[in-house]
This record gives structure tokens, sequence and C-alpha cells, in this order.
């Protein structure tokens, strides 16, 4: 029993991993390419993209939306729990991060499934939202430049379906949050969202201490 989380010490962390996580070979590999890359940090932990697929199961969404995608490795945990016709949208800046991520979706049989979109956010946002796509999503995951959050998370609000759910990504920011010394402007974005997405009412919302944090926002 406990009132509180515990801490994910790295003998407590490696056992986690080693009795709960279901990582298929090419997710492996694909971690293991970006490893490789200076902005290798810039990827999703292996538990967290299993938790995602958990999620996308429970909801059985089959319409989603993510910005930032990198080397494709949410994209591919996503992808491969929709249903043969599920749709992911993902918005990413780099062709060059994002080639990384094709070659795994092609050689998992998901590429199908992703419309890859190759520019900013915002804009593949609001181009979704004037087609007519405004409350059509299950899911949508935001994994982008922190200071634009904000308007990633009200774009998201207006695509989403009611109950549709929201996941943003790196809302503990390795701790820097807990320190008032850190002011960044990244470090500020986030901790306005959080708080601004705990006083929504549009939203029930949670924060999950995995990863770098993953803050559940479901529209009501």
């Amino acid at each position: 029993m406990s009132n509180k989380t515990i801490q994910m010490e790295d003998a407590l962390h490696a056992y986690y991993i080693e009795s709960t996580l279901r990582e298929p070979d090419l997710f492996r590999e694909l971690r293991e390419e970006t490893a490789s890359l200076p902005e290798s940090n810039m990827q999703i932990s292996p538990e967290q993209g299993q938790f995602m697929r958990v999620l996308i199961e429970l909801m059985g969404a089959r319409k989603t939306v993510e910005i930032g995608t990198f080397t494709g490795y949410s994209a591919l945990s996503v992808a491969s729990a929709l249903p043969e016709d599920g749709r992911l949208v993902a918005c990413d800046v780099s062709e060059v991060w994002t080639a990384i991520g094709k070659r795994y979706w092609e050689a998992a049989g998901v590429a199908e499934k992703i419309d890859l979109r190759i520019g900013p956010g915002t804009e593949t946002l609001d181009q979704l939202i004037e087609e007519g796509e405004a409350g059509s999503f299950d899911f949508a995951f935001i994994d982008a430049d922190k200071t634009g959050y904000d308007t990633y998370y009200e774009k998201c609000l207006v695509l989403l379906r009611q109950g549709g759910l929201i996941t943003i990504d790196n809302t503990l920011w390795g701790g820097k949050i807990a320190n008032p010394s850190d002011n960044d402007s990244d470090t500020l974005a986030i901790r306005d969202l959080l708080v601004k997405v705990r006083d929504d009412k549009r939203v029930s919302s949670s924060l999950v201490p995995i990863g770098d944090g993953l803050l559940l926002a479901r529209k009501r």
C-alpha cells in the first residue's frame, strides 16, 4: 500500500521492463536505430508506446492524429493497435526523421494506415478542421515543440469527438517543472498547460507518470 506514486529507480525500472514489456522486434530495432541520433532523447519510451497501444484498444479508436512523429515509434505503436481501416494523421516538419519511420511502418504492414503530413502542425490541424473533420477524431498525441502545446491542445479539442482522448507527452519535463529556478520558455509552457488542463471543465484529466509524463485529457 502507498499513498503516493513510487519512485522508479534503475533496478525497479529494469524489473518493470523485463516483467511487463511486450515489444515486437521491429519496434526494438527502430528504438535502437534512433538511439544513434543526437536527438534520440525525443523518442518515447517503449513502456509508453505499449501503454498507448492499450489506450487505443480500450477506446476502440479508429481515427487518430499525432503532432510530432520524429522517427515514427509513436506512430508505429498507435497504428499497430488500430483496426485495418483505422487512420493516423501524423504531423511532422522533418522528412529526414520520418523517412526512418516509413521503413519500419512498411515492414510492420501499417504504412497504409498512416497519413504523413510534412509541415507545421498548426497548419495541418487547421486544414483538417477546414475539411470538415471537427468532432470526428478518437485520439490525439501531442509531442512537438512545447511552446506550441497550448495551440495544439485547443485545435485537437476541436477535432476530437465527445469522449475522445488527448495525450500530451513530456509533461513532467525531466522534473524541471517542479524546479522554480527553471523558467525557460518550454518549461513555462508546460507548467501553464498543466494548470489550464487541470481547471478546464471541457475535459477530465490525469497525469500518468510514465516515460517523461503523459497527460491524459478526455473531452467531455
